[in-house]
């Protein structure tokens, strides 16, 4: 029988600039990977530049502690697999959106990480009133989410 931990690849390492939201290009190994070795702390305060949403907004909506970020900011170490599937849930969701303008059209002057950011905060009547920001903090609401927009993108929901 095989050692699964043979089959792992190496997280990348992503040194550029909100280089998280390029997450949903990445092959499952690849973001599988990356989510077991943790990502950085920092990534949070990046990803919250990238969208233009405060961190604290972030974080509430990914059901994350702020001390607990910062003491990892603090300390430059990584986010354990459950804090990085969350973080990383947005990247993917932010690759998904521009994925989707690219496939839908011109994404010349489209910032998709503000438009999630916006789109995650308004009440959606497909989630009840409620925002897809509040769906964020499990991997369940994220999927849910996720479905959402592709079918907006299909015309099954408007």
């Amino acid at each position: 029988m095989s050692d699964f931990k043979t089959l792992e690849k190496p997280a990348p390492v992503r040194k550029e600039r909100g280089s998280m939201t390029n997450f949903y290009q990445d092959d499952p190994q690849t973001r599988i990977a990356t989510i077991r070795s943790g990502i950085p702390a920092s990534i949070v305060g990046e990803l919250s530049s990238t969208m233009g949403m405060s961190k604290e907004l972030l974080l509430g909506s990914l059901g994350l502690s702020r001390a607990t970020i910062s003491r990892k900011e603090k300390d430059e170490t990584a986010l354990s697999k459950d804090e990085s599937e969350r973080v990383l849930g947005i990247a993917t969701l932010i690759g998904k959106v521009q994925a989707m303008v690219e496939e839908s059209g011109d994404p010349t002057g489209f910032n998709a990480a503000h438009w999630v950011a916006d789109w995650l905060a308004k009440p959606l009547p497909a989630l009840g009133g409620a925002t897809p920001a509040s769906y964020m903090d499990t991997f369940e609401g994220q999927k849910l989410v996720t479905e959402l927009l592709s079918m907006s993108q299909s015309g099954a929901y408007a």
